[in-house]
């Protein structure tokens, strides 16, 4: 996507961002938060091929001039990307960064530079940045994207403007699915209520198995309640033989095969706490299987479910920091055991 029209939602944002062109008042730094796959990437390339359109159209590029024409087709000389290596932005991609802000703009009005993941930025990479934004070169913009603002270093936060990306609407992203991907109506729901709010992560599950490994973690904490402490051992224990087996090169998608893992049985817990509370079905995640919630409220209780929810949110701030995966999962698993055994 390359317009601000074809970005899904964000009117705010977008907005905001079309008034600041058509006033000719462009910061030198923007930083855009929220979470992952909502338009952040999107709406920084809207803003990078309007800001150099030879003829633009109300606060957008017109898509037809020499400029939104190599930047559609991808060699557009004044955009740059910069991205962790490895999992962090080192200062050594800082220094280039500094070195490329030296040169005027090749065929457009501003060099446009992105930073995603900015959060990821080591001590050193940030100080090195933050010393570029206290003297900021001439046409050159810099958009910072991140999901963690608290992550980044207030200096850098205070010398940029933000702009706030919101989660998308279910029904927003159940529409986009169904008409962009024909995705029947059913699964496009589903995916949408699972999404929580990403359009992003809603067309990863769709173009993945992600749907029925879904189906595989639930009926194994389904079963999870039901089982005596040695069962629960040995669920654990699955956890860590399939970390083993996928060998230390996939330790970063078992890390997020985890975090898949407990973002689906926080959901299923959610979905409890609410059925107990009385709330309707339109608010229920996991609706494909109301049946089954519905069923199982009836012996569960409310501090178990609580409890449950912040053991998992814990489990997933952990798993940010922690090498050692299978350990976190076995015991995520035994407690949860614990707390929902009947």
């Amino acid at each position: 996507m390359t317009a601000f029209s074809e970005i899904l939602g964000q009117e705010k944002a977008r907005d905001f961002l079309k008034h600041a062109i058509l006033r000719d008042k462009i910061p030198h730094a923007y930083l855009f938060t929220g979470i992952p796959g909502i338009g952040k990437t999107c709406a920084a390339r809207a803003l990078a091929m309007t800001v150099n359109c030879l003829e633009p159209i109300d606060g957008e590029g017109c898509g037809h001039c020499l400029s939104c024409r190599r930047f559609k087709d991808g060699n557009f000389p004044d955009f740059f990307c910069i991205k962790p290596d490895g999992k962090n932005i080192k200062i050594d991609q800082i220094r280039e960064l500094n070195r490329k802000l030296g040169f005027a703009p090749v065929l457009g009005k501003y060099r446009v530079y992105v930073i995603s993941r900015a959060q990821t930025m080591t001590i050193e990479a940030a100080n090195a940045f933050l010393k570029i934004l206290e003297e900021p070169p001439p046409q050159n913009i810099l958009i910072l994207n991140t999901t963690e603002l608290l992550e980044l270093l207030p200096t850098i936060v205070s010398r940029c403007q933000r702009v706030s990306f919101q989660p998308l609407p279910v029904k927003g992203i159940t529409d986009w699915l169904i008409k962009k991907k024909g995705v029947d109506v059913e699964k496009a729901g589903i995916l949408a209520r699972l999404s929580n709010g990403s359009l992003g992560w809603a067309l990863d599950m769709y173009e993945s198995d992600f749907l029925q490994r879904r189906k595989e973690w639930l009926s194994q904490l389904i079963s999870l309640s039901a089982l005596p402490k040695t069962g629960a051992v040995e669920m654990a224990f699955k956890y860590a033989d399939e970390h083993k087996k996928k060998g230390p090169d996939d330790s970063g998608q078992w890390q997020a095969n985890a975090m898949d893992i407990l973002t689906v049985w926080q959901s299923w817990y959610r979905d409890l706490l609410l059925l107990k509370a009385g709330a309707g079905d339109h608010l229920i995640i996991n609706f494909d299987f109301i049946s089954k919630l519905k069923k199982m409220t009836e012996g569960i209780k409310n501090k178990g479910l609580i409890n449950s929810i912040l053991l998992i949110d814990q489990s997933q701030q952990e798993l940010h920091r922690m090498r050692n995966v299978p350990l976190l999962m076995e015991n995520t698993v035994l407690q949860l055991q614990k707390l929902n055994h009947g």
